[in-house]
């Protein structure tokens, strides 16, 4: 297994985990970056909020305690952009992505995101723009193509990269599948004919197994790891591990999984507050549970799992988790 070298910087490993709104905040991308991920990328980051200093785009930008800080950038205008990728490495970014992939509708409304795969002049003009603006180097994530008819990613990857893009990531879906179908990664290795840098492929890496296969279909360097970590920060070290020895290894303990998403939990609250935080938090206690569930064996208890849910403060919440997981253990153990 190679390391991955982005221009100057070098991961320690090509398994990498996603950019995702509401999911990758510091304290996930902590935890993920400790126990073996590759790179940790930030949530999507609203460049004119970042550059204008708001303050939920500076915490989403966070990067304490993360050796390596990615930072992934959105917008459809080149100033902002630039100006926002200065803020980003002023604090501490190693690496500034550009988003290219997001379906969501607010984001593609706006211009931004997948709708910048139905204009790639100005897609290549924030790539000028943001890479112009700063030493560290930049990347790029993008998805396949606006929908099946407009498959745009291999020329796309190819002006990116003359553009001055240092890598280039791909989720092997449409902007029109949003999430559904399967991601198909046979589709990213015409990136790969087309361009010399580093190549990511991304969608539906869910079991350490995947990742053998997602590579050689693909043809990538380097995978990454999106909903398949949610609830999981320990996957992606788990699938570095299979890469480098080929050996499958076991989820960690229900004992550590919990001090995992506490550990987790806490952290947000910490981020935004008690009052906001334990709002950002809950569902990260539905996905604990899920992979706990998964890990024993047995469904989680519904009426904690829903009092964990829809807890208003942070105790009740921790408290409705523990009764989830004492009784996860308790019939696993029987």
């Amino acid at each position: 297994m190679r390391p991955l070298a982005i221009g100057p910087v070098v991961a320690a490993n090509p398994v990498l985990l996603a950019p995702m709104s509401g999911v990758t905040d510091v304290a996930f991308r902590r935890i993920a970056a400790r126990l073996g991920a590759g790179l940790v990328v930030s949530e999507m980051v609203a460049s004119r909020e970042l550059a204008t200093a708001d303050d939920e785009a500076r915490l989403r930008a966070e990067g304490d305690g993360i050796e390596t800080h990615v930072v992934q950038l959105a917008g459809r205008d080149p100033a902002w952009m630039a100006e926002a990728a200065r803020v980003a490495v002023g604090a501490g970014a190693a690496v500034v992505d550009i988003n290219m992939g997001c379906p969501a509708k607010k984001v593609v409304g706006g211009h931004g995101g997948s709708a910048l795969l139905r204009d790639l002049d100005l897609a290549v003009r924030l790539i000028e723009a943001t890479a112009g603006a700063v030493e560290a180097p930049v990347t790029v994530k993008m998805r396949l193509g606006w929908d099946a008819d407009s498959i745009v990613a291999p020329e796309l990857a190819a002006r990116a990269e003359q553009a001055g893009a240092r890598m280039i990531t791909v989720h092997g879906r449409t902007r029109a599948q949003f999430y559904d179908g399967q991601a198909d990664w046979g589709a990213i290795a015409a990136v790969k004919a087309r361009i010399s840098v580093p190549l990511v492929a991304n969608g539906d890496l869910v079991r350490a197994d995947d990742a053998p296969a997602m590579l050689a279909a693909s043809g990538a360097d380097a995978v990454m790891i999106g909903r398949g970590a949610q609830g999981r920060a320990w996957f992606p070290g788990q699938v570095a591990a299979h890469l480098e020895t080929g050996a499958a290894s076991p989820a960690p303990s229900l004992e550590i999984q919990r001090a995992l998403a506490v550990e987790h939990y806490e952290g947000v609250l910490g981020l935004y507050g008690r009052e906001v935080g334990v709002r950002h938090a809950r569902k990260h206690l539905g996905w604990y549970l899920e992979a706990a569930a998964e890990t024993a064996g047995r469904q989680a208890d519904p009426a904690a799992k829903a009092a964990a849910l829809t807890a208003r403060t942070a105790e009740e919440a921790l408290d409705a988790f523990d009764r989830a997981l004492n009784d996860l253990q308790w019939r696993a153990a029987a």
